[in-house]
């Protein structure tokens, strides 16, 4: 007696299960140009409403995805196959291949999922061991034996256990020591009250590192804005001569 929840077709040239049409379509053993597409949709829709309230939604959704599939392969089959006149003809015959292809490979996830399930219910059936083992059995296992002695166990678990120093991580080498652009400044402003004037090679000499050189020009520059002292250049890149302009000490 066939089975109700599966969907049989009934049409003129087959008669039997959705599942057995595709089979044959794939086979090339019915012609997809054969079959009415249309008079398939309304048996399965007949079909649907026939099952009401329970009807299946995965069997609904792959019958969507097959009947698109049939239907733009059989649209593709309708083109002829003798000589192919222009480009467009060529991409229509290479997408009927690409539409069997898409049939042939539904029907292979069908039946790796139909295994899997299969697997799976197998499976279903096995029940891990819960109990320990039997005397007769536990007798067999071998002993246990370690090559560390108490003492040498003790000295090991003294040295896991003890405590580690904290991680230092050193950042000298991320971050240059900060420099003072006021305090370069104050020692400008007393050399350059002192001397009236200097070079500014003169009053970079003392620097150790290039740092201090951008410091005492920001300095410098401070000064200029407060009006203490002038800068003179004979040539452009020449030798910067910097005049005491401020108040005297």
């Amino acid at each position: 007696m066939p089975d109700q929840s599966r969907f049989h077709v009934r049409l003129d040239n087959f008669e039997g299960p959705f599942d057995l049409l595709l089979s044959l379509i794939a086979k090339h053993r019915l012609d997809v140009t054969e079959v009415a597409l249309s008079q398939v949709t309304d048996e399965f829709i007949a079909h649907i409403r026939a099952a009401g309230p329970d009807w299946d939604l995965g069997q609904a959704t792959e019958f969507l995805v097959v009947a698109a599939t049939l239907l733009d392969l059989k649209t593709a089959r309708l083109l002829p196959t003798a000589d192919v006149e222009d480009e467009e003809d060529l991409a229509l015959l290479e997408a009927r291949d690409l539409l069997f292809a898409r049939l042939l490979q539904y029907r292979a996830y069908k039946l790796a999922a139909a295994h899997l399930g299969e697997l799976e219910r197998v499976t279903a059936l096995r029940y891990p061991r819960s109990v320990s083992l039997e005397p007769h059995f536990a007798a067999l296992l071998p002993d246990v034996l370690l090559g560390v002695g108490p003492d040498r166990f003790a000295r090991i678990a003294a040295e896991v256990l003890r405590p580690r120093p904290a991680p230092v991580i050193a950042v000298e080498h991320l971050h240059a020591p900060r420099v003072s652009v006021a305090e370069h400044a104050a020692i400008l402003r007393g050399r350059l009250a002192r001397s009236g004037a200097a070079t500014f090679r003169s009053l970079t000499a003392d620097c150790q590192h290039t740092l201090e050189v951008v410091a005492r020009f920001l300095a410098l520059l401070d000064l200029y804005r407060d009006h203490e002292v002038a800068f003179d250049q004979v040539s452009a890149l020449g030798e910067l001569h910097v005049r005491w302009t401020g108040p005297a000490n």
